[in-house]
């Protein structure tokens, strides 16, 4: 199939199928003789598969690696099981992160809150992110 076709086929736009050619994620297709990529049917499971490992947090290197293990007759499963405990290891630490920030913001919200502008001055810069006794 030509490029338009496999592009409204994967909703997915030509210039995103050319781009993740050049990536290494889809093979270069053969050639028509008149010089259009003409894409197996199995592009489309392909594009769907990248789609979804996308959505499941996956950067393209990672896919990449993923479907060269598949592409090389090995199955993936226990890479892509690392991946995916990579990934989660990481989203527990960005959200432990994001908590002691809430907290943080909650202390200078109630700082803030409590504090007078028209007392502001002095050598601080500003008293609210300024740690008492800092």
């Amino acid at each position: 199939m030509r490029i338009g076709e496999l592009a409204s086929r994967s909703g997915l736009s030509a210039r995103t199928l050319r781009f993740y050619e050049e990536a290494g994620l889809l093979p270069p297709p053969p050639r028509t003789p008149g010089g259009y990529r003409d894409y197996p049917d199995t592009a489309v499971a392909r594009l769907a598969f990248i789609g979804e490992s996308q959505r499941a947090g996956l950067t393209l290197a990672e896919i990449r690696s993923v479907l060269a293990l598949r592409d090389d007759g090995h199955a993936p499963c226990a890479h892509v099981a690392a991946l995916i405990h990579e990934h989660l290891d990481d989203i527990d630490r960005r959200m432990a992160e994001l908590a002691a920030t809430r907290r943080v913001l909650h202390t200078l919200a109630d700082r803030a809150a409590a504090t007078d502008p028209a007392a502001c001055g002095g050598d601080d810069i500003c008293t609210i992110l300024t740690a008492p006794g800092g």
